[in-house]
């Protein structure tokens, strides 16, 4: 009997990754709740992820500067795939990601649909206005984060949160 309540509470509490659904308002296919990087893989978004990652031009000294502080962070990303500044600085903040040899598995990535709402319920505690929203943390703390796009560019604004711990809107 305790083996089934284990079994049944995992189930329940398993989270539902990469789950597609269609945008109402474009009828076009969208994410929702929480991704893994892959499933920006699918046909309906590799085509702007992938163009975006392997077009950008990273900024070699200000990526410098970055490793190995960047290391001590938690990201959330919280996008939505309908959204054009989504679909423009995802892809150029992971290939930072990449470049600065950071984990995968501390990358959390939340997608919302227009109302900003997801599946997960998480965004609603997490003040998201405008997407993409990178938000670091440490510790379970919140040290900053990048709304919408970034003042500069995106390794500048990294910097600013993990060197000088400010947030950049």
């Amino acid at each position: 009997m305790l083996f089934i309540l284990l079994l049944l509470s995992t189930i329940i509490s398993a989270q539902e990754y990469n789950k597609i659904v269609i945008d109402e308002k474009s009828e076009k296919l969208m994410l929702i709740g929480y991704t893994t990087r892959e499933a920006f893989q699918d046909s309906s978004f590799s085509w702007w992820f992938n163009s975006g990652y392997d077009n950008y031009s990273l900024n070699k000294d200000t990526l410098d500067q970055l490793i190995p502080e960047i290391l001590r962070y938690d990201i959330t990303i919280v996008m939505g795939t309908w959204c054009s500044d989504s679909r423009y600085e995802v892809p150029k903040f992971y290939k930072i990601l990449d470049s600065a040899g950071y984990p995968a598995k501390k990358i959390k990535v939340i997608n919302v649909g227009r109302g900003m709402k997801d599946i997960t319920g998480e965004v609603k505690n997490l003040n998201i206005e405008f997407v993409p929203t990178f938000i670091f943390s440490e510790n379970g703390m919140e040290k900053g984060r990048i709304v919408e796009t970034p003042k500069g560019i995106l390794e500048g604004d990294i910097r600013q949160i993990i060197i000088k711990r400010e947030t950049v809107y």
